[in-house]
């Protein structure tokens, strides 16, 4: 299994100077409704255009220029067309399970049938410490609805549950306060960033490189918020591979 970053800290996989990070909050707004379920083709696997195969280093700006411009439609989504949290290696820790393992500072105890028990986690978003993994939420970093939105609507149920469950990445899922995530809900950056200032220039690199990952398209309000958290992160890195 590909090695993860502790939440909060960043791996060669990303280098954020979050010294130079202080961009101005932006105003969230209300979640976009959902209606009913439908699925096509898998999107294929070569890399974003632009940017050469094998792993991608850019700066952030030039990153969010990479990811397609697109018209963002809700129309079909429910949240069980991605089958998450499932236990992909058979060892008996779910997917969640495994972030949990993965992020914790100090790991915990693991019982019978992965259940965890002790441990510390430290939540980048807010930056709180959290003792206990039932008060920790798995994010996914572009939520599963906007992933709809932007693409996903036109995968199969395979691929589907390949992004949901994405452990090849060390920004796809992220092991956040149960509070901070439910705040975000299914919001993009235009509505929604994390509220620790030192959080958001690493914020807008995993959510550019998750974009970039999955081959994923911004409406001009999302490039837009990016855009200007990457005039507020000049030296912030992202690095990504594109999904098999």
């Amino acid at each position: 299994m590909t090695a993860r970053r502790p939440a909060l800290i960043a791996t060669t996989l990303l280098v954020a100077a979050l010294s130079a990070c202080s961009p101005n909050s932006v105003e969230s707004g209300d979640a976009k409704p959902s209606t009913t379920a439908s699925s096509s083709d898998a999107a294929p696997s070569s890399p974003a255009p632009g940017a050469p195969a094998g792993g991608n280093d850019l700066s952030l700006a030039d990153a969010i220029a990479l990811i397609p411009d697109g018209t963002e439609d809700r129309t079909g989504y429910e949240r069980d067309s991605f089958h998450h949290w499932i236990d992909e290696d058979k060892d008996s820790c779910s997917t969640r399970n495994e972030v949990l393992l993965d992020e914790a500072v100090t790991k915990p105890e693991q019982g019978a049938r992965c259940a965890l028990t002790g441990g510390e986690w430290l939540s980048y978003y807010d930056e709180e410490t959290v003792t206990a993994a039932g008060k920790l939420d798995i994010d996914h970093m572009v939520p599963l609805a906007e992933a709809w939105d932007s693409g996903a609507s036109n995968w199969n149920a395979g691929r589907r549950e390949q992004y949901a469950n994405d452990l090849g990445s060390t920004r796809s899922l992220v092991a956040v306060t149960a509070k901070t995530n439910r705040s975000k809900s299914d919001k993009d950056p235009a509505q929604w960033l994390p509220p620790a200032s030192s959080a958001k220039c690493t914020y807008a690199s995993d959510w550019t490189a998750t974009k970039l990952r999955w081959k994923l398209t911004a409406d001009t309000a999302e490039k837009a918020a990016l855009i200007e958290l990457a005039t507020a992160c000049p030296d912030t890195v992202v690095k990504y591979d594109v999904a098999p």
